[in-house]
């Protein structure tokens, strides 16, 4: 095996594996638009044995030169000097990965950061991370340690042995959840592998999570590498232009349909089309929702936007929805909330129009497809378009459907419920309180329903939801690679709210003793319920009695979880991470100790305690979990026989 690059013509440097990769990661730049920016912006990581000698000897070596340069590769250095990459110690591999994410997202996909681990649980405790971020189509570098290439040392601690391949470990594991996936075996495997992880990483229609598995002995092994391999490299990010011909059939299509609902995904954000959008929807009185990704891309006070529409969608626009006779779906992936299970959009004769740079969500619903970027697709329908708009009688049944569900989102915010504040009085308070370019993050439970149907985006970067995964424990990283997007543009001034409930914040609280450590001022939203409040109802919807959604003790009587409420004290636990508290006992407490923790530099965790049962704002649409076909419960028997009827409804757009 030779350790030189065969090229002898080629300059050379002698670097170990690890060491290359962090050198050649360090000079990685995306452009967009005229506009460059660093592609890994730096490496999350927690040290073992996989990766302490290799990738930690790497990034401490090149901490020390950045030590010595006086630099750590700032954002607006392109000028050839030296690249470094800052390094951030994470608390679980798992919250490494969704701070990623959460950068990813913030940076509209234009960067991300790395996260290395060890091997073994280390390296699988990542898996979940991957998923989220390959499911919400958002970049991240990932880079597990793996067992020994030369097989010495086998098995080596934490090391899982398949007796069918010598070649297999835990690290396949993330195959069916990244979009790109090698290990590297030998050093001259190394070069094409980064540049294939870049390529990924900028493709706005193929990205995902990337893993490069780095067996730790071939971390450490040196090798000749070309210099060039490291000079600064600027990947490009594309903006597909419409093909003339979709273009033309898409046009046909809207200037055939007399209710057209256009449907704004997170690719509307992601594209910077929010502008294009409001343009769009203003020259053709097409009404707009959103999906939980693309609320924002139209400010909620647009005459044209209508909220969100889908299961957890609010009745303006699922009513719209379900007239429609077409649908405008642009940078969205139609999940099942969106579309309700295949309910919502229930007009006999709806057809779709598909915008999106990914084929395969274009050609979802039978629609006709425009393979492009949002922002160069609605300029160009709006200029093909020119002169048509919709009825003016459609556009008021629009505003006068929206005017409605408006006083129901002012009812929900201001409803003075007792004993415990109901949590849609929490966003209410919130929604007035935070400024327009404040990021509201959330994930999992009942929250992103409410959310989406009540929140009042008034801009693309306000509301930060995960629901793709709907991942638990996403909240709290993500609120650091928010505060870390954030900062490193100079935006310290907006505030980073993550409203986490009691389940999810048991599931990954840990992340509050980095943002400690690493001085990023976040304020956490603690909502305090004793159980799961979304599972828990649709339990009771599905005839399952709330069953195991609540934290009870263990009762000796019954021999189940229904006795009194378990004794924990969240406040006590966060306060235990550094952070600071404040317990809020009721909404207008809330609102001050909202001002006290803006306000303040460090950070702060609000507690408050809510209704675990509601009240919530009213449904107006289906989800699709089937319920038990027999049962000798009575409950499930009336629900199957509701679950049943409203199946009818469900439907292919053929």
């Amino acid at each position: 095996m030779t350790s030189t690059y065969p090229y002898a013509a080629a300059p050379t440097v002698r670097l170990t594996v690890a060491q290359a990769v962090v050198r050649f990661l360090a000079n990685q730049w995306s452009e967009r638009d005229g506009h460059e920016q660093r592609l890994i912006a730096g490496c999350f990581g927690i040290f073992g044995h996989g990766n302490v000698a290799g990738v930690g000897q790497a990034l401490l070596q090149d901490q020390v030169s950045a030590d010595a340069d006086g630099s750590a590769g700032d954002e607006g250095d392109t000028d050839g000097a030296a690249q470094h990459l800052p390094y951030y110690l994470a608390r679980n591999e798992q919250g490494a990965v969704h701070a990623a994410s959460a950068y990813a997202k913030t940076k509209d996909r234009l960067q991300t950061l790395a996260v290395t681990t060890s091997i073994g649980p280390g390296a699988t405790n990542m898996v979940t991370g991957a998923a989220l971020a390959t499911t919400n189509r958002l970049p991240v570098l990932l880079l597990p340690s793996d067992q020994f290439a030369t097989r010495y040392p086998d098995p080596v601690l934490q090391q899982l042995e398949d007796p069918r391949s010598l070649d297999v470990s835990v690290n396949d594991a993330f195959k069916p959840v990244s979009r790109f996936w090698d290990r590297i075996n030998r050093p001259e495997q190394l070069i094409p592998s980064l540049l294939a992880a870049m390529r990924v990483l900028t493709d706005p229609a193929e990205t995902g999570a990337v893993t490069i598995c780095l067996p730790q002995d071939v971390q450490a092994e040196a090798f000749d590498w070309p210099t060039e391999l490291f000079a600064k490299r600027v990947w490009h990010v594309a903006r597909p232009v419409p093909e003339p011909a979709a273009l033309q059939r898409a046009v046909a299509a809207i200037k055939s349909a007399e209710r057209p609902l256009l449907v704004a995904g997170g690719g509307v954000i992601y594209s910077g089309a929010s502008e294009a959008l409001r343009a769009f929807a203003t020259a053709t009185g097409i009404p707009v929702a959103d999906t939980q990704a693309g609320k924002g891309a139209i400010n909620w006070d647009h005459p044209l936007s209508v909220g969100g529409v889908g299961s957890t969608g609010n009745s303006a626009a699922n009513t719209l929805a379900r007239e429609a006779d077409l649908v405008i779906g642009v940078g969205t992936r139609y999940s099942d909330f969106t579309t309700a299970s295949h309910t919502v959009f229930a007009s006999p004769d709806v057809r779709f129009v598909n915008v999106n740079v990914l084929p395969f969500d274009a050609a979802k619903h039978s629609a006709t497809m425009v393979v492009a970027d949002a922002r160069e697709a609605l300029t160009a329908l709006q200029g093909a378009l020119e002169g048509w708009t919709t009825g003016a009688a459609y556009q008021q049944r629009a505003a006068d459907l929206w005017a409605e569900w408006d006083r129901v989102i002012d009812e929900c915010y201001h409803r003075d419920h007792q004993p415990l504040p109901a949590q849609t009085e929490v966003f209410g308070a919130l929604n007035e309180l935070m400024g327009d370019r404040d990021v509201v993050i959330n994930a999992a439970g009942s929250m992103p329903g409410d959310l989406q149907a009540l929140w009042r985006a008034r801009t693309p970067e306000q509301y930060h939801l995960e629901y793709a995964y709907s991942c638990m424990g996403y909240e709290i990283p993500a609120a650091m690679g928010v505060r870390l997007a954030l900062d490193s543009d100079g935006h310290e001034d907006r505030q980073v709210v993550a409203i986490v409930g009691d389940g999810t914040y048991q599931m990954m609280p840990m992340e509050l003793a980095t943002i400690v450590s690493e001085g990023l001022k976040v304020i956490v939203v603690l909502l305090q319920n004793h159980g799961f409040a979304s599972i828990g109802a649709l339990s009771e919807s599905r005839g399952s009695q709330r069953f195991g959604t609540r934290y009870r003790m263990r009762n000796p009587e019954s021999g189940r979880l229904d006795g009194a409420n378990v004794p924990f004290d969240l406040a006590a636990n966060a306060a235990s991470w550094g952070a600071d508290v404040l317990r809020c006992t009721g909404i207008e407490e809330f609102r001050a100790h909202y001002a006290t923790a803006a306000a303040s530099d460090r950070p702060t965790v609000l507690y408050i305690e809510t209704d675990l049962t509601g009240p919530n704002p009213p449904g107006h649409a289906w989800w699709d979990v089937p319920v038990s076909e027999v049962s000798e419960l009575e409950s499930t028997q009336r629900a199957h026989a509701e679950y049943a009827e409203e199946k009818k409804a469900q439907r292919h757009h053929l």
